[in-house]
Order: structure tokens, then C-alpha cells, then sequence
């Protein structure tokens, strides 16, 4: 049996909580489904948005990869990318989160 994984909802509060702390508002854009959902997080920064798609490494642990690719893109490109996402999965969430840095308030491998 495998490590037990906390549940998306309380994954998404815990997030948008050191969001707050961190000097990085969120919210959440997308409920998705509270148990088992997938996580997209959008990076609002100064030149534009990165989101970030949740996966497991081969080891089985959470991990994050820049799903819009290494530089910003436009706010039309993030819609675009999200929007396509959620038809493969109905159950994502996606939250928002401004972010200057371009870094998530929490910590994950950023892969």
C-alpha cells in the first residue's frame, strides 16, 4: 500500500493559506473535484503567467512542471492552456496566485 495522500480540497486551502502568509494572495478559479482533483496553479507575475501542472516523479512524489514552459506567456495563453486541460480533466482545479517571482508559496520540486 502506498503513502496516503491528503485530499485536494485540504491540499488547495493548506496552498492558498501560505499564499496569504507568503505575501502572495490566491484564489481559487476552478473547484475541482475535493478528494482525488489534479491541481493547475496559475503564477501571475510582471510580464505574464506561468502555470504550473501537478504530476507524480517516478518515485511516486508529488511533483510540479511548467506546463506553459519556461517563460511567461500571455494571459490568452493561460486561458487557452487551462481551458484544455479542464476538457482532459473535469475534475482540476485551478487556482491563481499573484506572484512577482514567478515561485509558488509552497514548497514542491519544480521540475
Amino acid at each position: 500500500m502506498g503513502e496516503p495522500r491528503i485530499k485536494a480540497g485540504i491540499w488547495v486551502s493548506a496552498a492558498l493559506r501560505l499564499g496569504m502568509v507568503d505575501g502572495k494572495p490566491g484564489l481559487v478559479v476552478r473547484k475541482g473535484d475535493p478528494d482525488a482533483g489534479g491541481v493547475l496553479v496559475v503564477l501571475h507575475g510582471r510580464t505574464g503567467n506561468i502555470v504550473l501542472t501537478q504530476f507524480r516523479d517516478m518515485n511516486g512524489e508529488l511533483a510540479w512542471m511548467r506546463g506553459t514552459g519556461p517563460e511567461p506567456v500571455s494571459e490568452d495563453a493561460t486561458d487557452a492552456y487551462v481551458k484544455k486541460q479542464v476538457s482532459y480533466d473535469p475534475d482540476l482545479w485551478v487556482i491563481e496566485f499573484d506572484a512577482p517571482d514567478y515561485l509558488p508559496p509552497f514548497e514542491g520540486k519544480l521540475i
